[in-house]
């Protein structure tokens, strides 16, 4: 599915649920349309599109940006829903939306618009400065974080996860998710965590950071 011409994926807008190549989404699917995705996908080449809406309501139109995820884990419970866990792959740009019988969407996307090989490391400087501010902003939060563990984790693993976890908004996280180096990426994040930190409110205030 790496070529130049589009590919045609299932699409499951969610808004605030970012993936990223290389990073983990789990998800808890319960409606009838993406019952029958996740069904689709068992059956079929086992990947689901994860993109942001630009806003609430049934076939909003959505963010340009996504990215695409192999389903590694799938719990299907006695009731019909799933607990299921994507891998992702590759980011994608958005083609058109493409017709279909099926509950859910269905797009045409750009699978080579990205380069998503494995990033370069961050500079020392970097990580520090986002570790300071990622613990600063933990503790705004009141959140209990293993900071030995997260010591241990890789840049992008790092990054991506503050990107996927911290409770900025909709626009912040598409940006996030569209810049094209991990470096910009922490860059952003850390001005992000500072931003929201800084507000009146604190970071567990509703300030936005569009």
């Amino acid at each position: 599915m790496m070529g130049s011409q589009p590919a045609r994926v299932p699409i499951f807008p969610l808004a605030g649920a970012l993936l990223f190549p290389r990073a983990q989404l789990p998800l808890h699917i319960f409606e009838d349309r993406y019952r029958e995705m996740v069904r689709d996908a068992i059956d079929g080449a086992g990947q689901i599109a994860m993109i942001q809406p630009l806003h609430d309501g049934d076939n909003a139109p959505l963010h340009k940006v996504g990215c695409l995820g192999d389903l590694v884990g799938v719990e299907e419970l006695d009731d019909g829903r799933f607990n299921i866990i994507l891998q992702g792959v590759q980011r994608f740009r958005w083609i058109r939306e493409a017709e279909s019988n099926a509950l859910y969407r269905v797009a045409d996307v750009d699978l080579a618009a990205f380069d998503d090989s494995e990033p370069d490391p961050l500079s020392p400087a970097m990580r520090a400065a986002v570790e300071e501010e990622a613990r600063a902003f933990g503790d705004a939060l009141r959140l209990q974080v293993d900071w030995e563990q997260v010591a241990r984790l890789d840049d992008e693993t790092f990054v991506n996860a503050i990107a996927q976890v911290a409770p900025f908004d909709v626009g912040a996280k598409q940006a996030l998710l569209e810049e094209e180096s991990l470096a910009r990426r922490a860059e952003l994040v850390t001005q992000l965590m500072q931003f929201q930190r800084l507000a009146p409110g604190g970071a567990a205030s509703d300030q936005t950071l569009q």
